[in-house]
């Protein structure tokens, strides 16, 4: 039973601010009893063997040969990739000869190179360039989808999205519906690097997977590594639903692992438990799910300069994690198994909290839950304001923020 006291947010937004004095010497210090902080390059959740990738969770070979996994593990290989190399690696146009990759600067790479050589390989008749226009692009790929190709589009930047917005929302997502199941775009994944990079302000740092979340019809999903994104990937491109695929765009380079070379996908609507625990639920997606591993491992090993802030009777307790990967649908009873065993849940996220897929969530595990909850869902968000560029870290919701909600909700 955790003893209730009163929130040490205060405290906590000020360490934020704490001087950079000293820091030219941390490579002489002794290292800290706990270790030091994860970074996403240091993530245990990323897989660095080969043996480790191969069993990673969810994962399914396409061309599975045995029923015994252990077995068809044999001979299959690894590369190190990023996530803008497994990006690429995804983009499987040799198995799918009717496969078409479009869109601003894709026939030289792409502005992130997820593209990089994919012209050369298969032919500027399948991957070509495209006008700046992004209700062009989303609307030609609905067209080639519904002539049964499949269609691959890239919007350049997520936040040059919502140009496209009615004809994702009002022709993509309700193709199927309006014809009464008789046509479908279902062969359209629309790509797009999302998320904040530090320093993209109000066009290029934005989140806007909440925004698609009430048009039923669509898929949205945001992957946190390379290994993920290959498969999660490969499994939008086939499924039977138009799907919006968000790529974090701070990952294209600082996540690596070493990915399976063969074909394989990871289930859509399949969150992932990364952490195991039994007091508090922690629900994000994408590169926020880095930045709750840090607070995790502030809570149970407080740096010296939070420790006072951090309650000696919380640094055992259980936080698990969740990395939810498919934002629509959401996987509903993976999420709700959890908070009627923790009785606790914080979801974390880059876009703004009115209208956020937090907000959906919340209100939905508070409707399921109810009884069960020992605290009120908790919200980690970016402001509702436009992404500043001089104050983007600001804006983020970074460890300490997530560290002051956790405290908060287990002390309630």
């Amino acid at each position: 039973m955790f003893i209730p006291r009163k929130s040490a947010h205060p405290m906590l937004r000020s360490l934020a601010r704490i001087s950079r004095s000293g820091r030219r010497w941390q490579s002489t210090e002794a290292h800290p009893a706990g270790g030091h902080l994860p970074s996403i390059a240091t993530s245990t959740f990323l897989r660095p063997t080969r043996d480790v990738a191969l069993r990673t969770q969810g994962l399914k070979w396409v061309d599975q040969a045995d029923s015994d996994p252990a077995r068809d593990m044999v001979g299959r290989e690894t590369r190190k990739m990023n996530m803008y190399q497994a990006v690429r690696d995804a983009i499987a146009l040799s198995k799918d000869d009717t496969a078409v990759v479009f869109g601003e600067d894709v026939a030289f790479g792409g502005v992130f190179r997820c593209t990089m050589g994919l012209a050369e390989e298969f032919g500027r008749e399948r991957v070509f360039n495209t006008p700046l226009t992004e209700q062009g692009i989303a609307g030609f790929g609905i067209g080639l989808a519904s002539m049964g190709h499949t269609a691959i589009a890239e919007i350049q930047f997520a936040d040059y999205i919502f140009p496209a917005f009615d004809q994702i929302v009002n022709e993509a997502a309700k193709f199927r519906f309006r014809s009464s199941g008789n046509f479908n775009v279902g062969k359209l994944t629309i790509r797009c690097p999302s998320m904040a990079v530090g320093h993209g302000g109000h066009y290029h740092s934005q989140s806007p997977e909440g925004f698609f979340m009430g048009a039923a019809g669509l898929k949205i999903v945001i992957p946190r590594s390379p290994i993920q994104a290959k498969g999660l990937l490969l499994a939008s491109i086939r499924d039977p639903n138009p799907v919006i695929f968000m790529e974090p765009k701070v990952l294209y380079r600082s996540s690596v692992e070493q990915v399976p070379m063969d074909d394989y996908e990871i289930p859509l609507g399949k969150a992932e438990t990364l952490i195991r625990g039994n007091d508090l639920t922690v629900v994000s997606w994408g590169t926020p799910v880095y930045h709750c591993e840090t607070a995790l491992k502030m809570l149970s090993h407080p740096p010296p300069a939070l420790a006072p802030n951090v309650p000696a009777s919380l640094r055992s307790a259980k936080i698990e994690l969740i990395d939810l990967r498919t934002i629509m649908p959401w996987d509903v009873h993976h999420v709700v198994e959890s908070v009627n065993r923790t009785g606790r849940l914080v979801v974390v996220h880059e876009a703004g909290r009115t209208g956020g897929a937090g907000a959906e969530i919340g209100a939905e595990i508070q409707k399921r839950c109810f009884l069960k909850l020992n605290a009120p869902v908790k919200l980690v968000t970016g402001w509702d304001t436009p992404v500043p560029m001089q104050y983007e870290k600001f804006y983020m919701p970074d460890p300490i923020r997530v560290l002051d909600a956790m405290i908060e909700t287990l002390t309630y």
